[in-house]
């Protein structure tokens, strides 16, 4: 979806819900792009970490902290990831890159996420206005039921940051909150086609079931923050240099890398982005 700019309507939406689905956000074409790279690129697997969840069960994930000039690096700084992501955005600053992670959940071995909001992890960062920070998913698989899907509590991100704690090897939000807003607010299941895009606030609660399906499910989820925001415990520096943004047709059109070309990649001993 070239030059695609959030409607009105749509930003109305994102407010009220804490999240919103833009269907067919990438082509085919470029979603076979990125699924080629990221099956056969040695860079996701040297740098991928396993979180075990309170099963035992793994969940992958190939983090970065900037963006190259590979296939993954010109979506992140694609003109409708950072416009729309930036319309999204409380305050004028310009958009940053905090880091990008490509999910990679195995089939029948990939492990469940548990409730959480990704501000209880940032706000560790020292990160002060979550509504400057948006998450952009972008499903490089379908993703179901059967395989995984994110979960929502639609509206959630208004009860502000809970309290998270450890959950086997990840960070989860508080239980008696998370069963409280259960009560409350509606629980989506947030089903994708490959190509499709979920744009969602920090502190919208949200998880994952594990993979039982035969099929993978592959995301890419590329995090943003505003200049002005500011965090005094993140060391990277990255977060507050205003990106460079690149036309749609980049991805496609220019002379991409054939591998991840990105660096500040995310080690398990220090882990701070998921903690």
């Amino acid at each position: 979806m070239k030059n695609y700019l959030l409607t009105e309507t749509e930003v109305e939406a994102y407010r009220q819900d804490g999240y919103l689905i833009v269907r067919n956000f990438l082509s085919r074409t470029e979603v076979d792009k990125l699924y080629k790279i990221a099956v056969g690129d040695d860079a996701v697997n040297t740098h991928a970490i396993d979180l075990n969840d309170t099963t035992g069960k793994k969940t992958r994930l190939t983090l970065w902290y900037k963006p190259g000039n590979d296939a993954y690096g010109l979506l992140t700084r694609s003109g409708r990831m950072v416009n729309n992501a930036g319309k999204l955005m409380d305050g004028d600053s310009a958009v940053c890159h905090f880091h990008s992670k490509l999910m990679q959940k195995e089939p029948k071995v990939g492990g469940a996420w548990e409730w959480h909001q990704d501000y209880g992890y940032w706000y560790k960062n020292e990160f002060l206005f979550p509504d400057q920070m948006i998450s952009v998913m972008v499903a490089v698989t379908d993703a179901n039921r059967a395989n995984g899907c994110l979960q929502v509590i639609r509206g959630s991100h208004k009860m502000g940051r809970i309290e998270h704690g450890f959950a086997g090897e990840q960070v989860g939000a508080s239980q008696h909150y998370v069963d409280l807003a259960l009560k409350t607010l509606e629980h989506v299941y947030v089903e994708l086609q490959a190509g499709d895009a979920l744009f969602f606030h920090s502190n919208l609660i949200h998880r994952s079931e594990a993979n039982t399906s035969d099929h993978a499910r592959w995301s890419v989820i590329s995090c943003y923050n505003r200049a002005a925001n500011l965090p005094y415990n993140e060391p990277s520096g990255n977060s507050t240099l205003p990106l460079e943004t690149v036309p749609d047709e980049a991805l496609l059109a220019w002379d991409s890398s054939a591998r991840l070309d990105a660096s500040g990649f995310l080690k398990k001993e220090n882990d701070q982005a998921l903690k």
